[in-house]
């Protein structure tokens, strides 16, 4: 099991460039991964996005990637003469227009964007890529390392609460087979006071305590709290993204909680179930930290 939160870090130097990597994700519902990357080499991002995707599968993935080439040699410069002369253009006709004195040079021309690039040609894409590649997949490597270490921790503080639920849900059993005694026991107490010694219809006592009975019965729910237990359980041990699967099962271990709330006629069997939801909350806020 792992969890959607998580940091890493991969730095790489490969025949003169030098790649470094850094990739945190976050709790989402879905997988969304987004890449900051040189303005040179956003035709790699697809590939680089296939190796996240591979190793994730929920949550909000951010990579930020920063590239120095440190290699000998001049470098193809790349000139849009076109686009210079659009900027030359329009600075005449602001001047002109608005009567501005044209301090147009050749050195902001060039700090203009997209009017001067390194060019870049196939071999050079090619050793980016593979530096990227490399290093991205080691960064994620290591997101991986803090996300298992960390859903471990959720594991285990999601089976000591299954635990403690368990015994509540015990208590509640144990508790439950009273009720309906101690409800006859009341209710047979109040009509002799009624009454005053009157004598009572002893059927008529019966089929109200059975009733009561059946309206309070949560053998159902229990049954169902128990299922829901064991497969949770089950799931924990997987070595899959369970993340969605535990969230469906917290909701349905709550639907259950507020059953025996809304079905229970004894304030120890409330109190008990409060209990039991309080935990379960405490267990989802966890999952929904799960991938």
């Amino acid at each position: 099991m792992k969890s959607m939160t998580g940091y890493g870090k991969a730095d790489l130097s490969l025949e003169g460039i030098e790649v470094t990597v850094e990739i945190k994700s976050v709790n989402n519902r879905y997988l969304d991964v987004n890449f900051k990357l040189p303005r040179a080499l956003l035709s790699l991002e697809e590939p680089l996005r296939k190796i996240v995707s591979s190793h994730i599968s929920r949550g909000r993935v951010d990579a930020f990637v920063t590239c120095i080439d440190n290699r000998e040699g001049s470098r193809q410069i790349d000139v849009d003469f076109n686009l210079a002369k659009g900027y030359v253009d329009a600075a005449e006709a602001l001047c002109q227009r608005l009567g501005l004195q044209n301090d147009l040079t050749v050195t902001s021309l060039l700090k203009t964007p997209d009017v001067v690039r390194a060019g870049e040609d196939g071999e050079d894409l090619g050793l980016f890529e593979r530096a990227l590649k490399s290093a991205i997949t080691s960064a994620v490597e290591s997101l991986d390392a803090m996300r298992s270490a960390e859903g471990d921790a959720i594991k285990r503080d999601i089976e000591a609460r299954l635990k403690l639920l368990k015994e509540y849900a015990d208590r509640i059993k144990e508790r439950a087979p009273l009720v309906a005694a101690e409800y006859r026991e009341k209710l047979a107490e109040r009509m002799k006071e009624a009454l005053a010694g009157i004598e009572y219809d002893e059927a008529r006592l019966l089929a109200e305590v059975a009733f009561f009975a059946d309206r309070s019965n949560i053998d159902e729910e229990l049954t169902r709290l128990y299922s829901h237990y064991g497969q949770l359980k089950n799931i924990l041990s997987l070595n899959e993204p369970v993340g969605r699967k535990l969230d469906f099962l917290v909701q349905e271990l709550n639907r259950e909680a507020n059953t025996i709330c809304s079905k229970s006629n004894d304030s120890e069997i409330t109190r008990l179930a409060l209990e039991l939801k309080s935990g379960i909350e405490k267990i989802r806020e966890q999952v929904q930290n799960v991938e």
